[in-house]
């Protein structure tokens, strides 16, 4: 089952002809969904050949023009291709009435539902038999959210030579998948672990825009299988990201390394860095298994299963 990102946008607030604005797509079991919608985002999902129609749910971290500006564009385009399913935005602040101040509601063939973001601490805004998302609150200028997408834990599955072998019931099966132990015809009893096949992990990816150094979103995304979080400035410039609420590399491999996440990509790189690698180095002091984000990268998160 597939869980992988890519990213169509890591620029921060000045796009370039080589990144554009922040928006990544996340792909959980062939579901589709977009975080944040920088200007020029209907144009890299066309340029990466991700279906749009199976985009239903957008979420947006906050409401400055680098991390939204590309919703009205991608709304038009959506209505022009046609479509008739709906479409879910998630958003702090008032978003929905800057969209229909632009795009009139009765123009659409497809109905907009617009859910406010407001919470002080983590909480399911879409949960799904497979899928459950949350969002939590960052620390910037205005109000920001970040985002948990993670895997629901799946029940065991039966070695299909035990189901024969012990002559198991509908009732057994139910309670081994549940975690159960066996008690055979003769008395034995049956670990559960070999009764079943190898349980997998269960996959997660947290996205963490545009926010100051914040160790309260740490509990939120223990043990993340990857995590993305903006790292702007390197250290020289600390005291700019302090004013503008802003991370440096190094604060974000502090959080991936606190957080215990197993990999770490950072972007939103500040346009005054010509060298982008000065800041990949500087988070590698910290945490080595660190990537930058490039627009149409995708990053795959494996399956992997939990040794006994």
């Amino acid at each position: 089952m597939s869980f992988k990102i890519t990213i169509l946008g890591s620029s921060s607030a000045l796009p370039s002809y080589k990144k554009f604005p922040s928006a990544h797509v996340i792909n959980i079991h062939e579901r589709f969904f977009l975080t944040d919608c920088g200007e020029g985002t209907q144009i890299k999902l066309r340029q990466y050949k991700i279906k749009v129609s199976k985009i239903n749910h957008i979420f947006i971290t906050h409401l400055h023009g680098d991390h939204f500006f590309g919703i009205f564009g991608l709304i038009s385009s959506f209505n022009l291709l046609g479509r008739k399913n709906d479409l879910h935005i998630f958003s702090p602040g008032d978003l929905e009435k800057m969209v229909y101040t632009v795009i009139k509601k009765a123009d659409l063939n497809f109905k907009l539902y617009f859910h406010r973001l407001s919470t002080d601490k983590k909480e399911t805004v879409y949960e799904s038999k497979s899928i459950k998302i949350s969002c939590f609150p960052l620390n910037h200028r205005i109000e920001t959210y970040g985002f948990l997408f993670e895997e629901k834990k799946k029940e065991k599955n039966i070695q299909k030579e035990a189901i024969h072998k012990y002559n198991l019931t509908i009732k057994d099966i139910i309670k081994i998948k549940n975690g159960d132990d066996f008690l055979s015809e003769d008395g034995k009893t049956l670990p559960n672990n070999t009764l079943t096949l190898p349980e997998q992990k269960t996959r997660s990816y947290a996205y963490c825009s545009d926010t100051v150094f914040e160790p309260k979103i740490i509990p939120y995304i223990k043990g993340v299988s990857l995590l993305y979080h903006e790292a702007t400035f390197t250290e020289d410039l600390k005291e700019t990201a302090q004013i503008t609420k802003h991370s440096t590399a190094y604060d974000a491999a502090k959080i991936a390394l606190k957080a215990q996440a197993e990999k770490l990509i950072i972007g939103h790189f500040s346009s005054r860095y010509k060298d982008e690698n000065l800041i990949l180095k500087e988070a590698k002091t910290v945490f080595k298994n660190t990537f930058p984000a490039e627009d149409g990268l995708t990053f795959n998160i494996p399956i992997q299963t939990i040794k006994e």
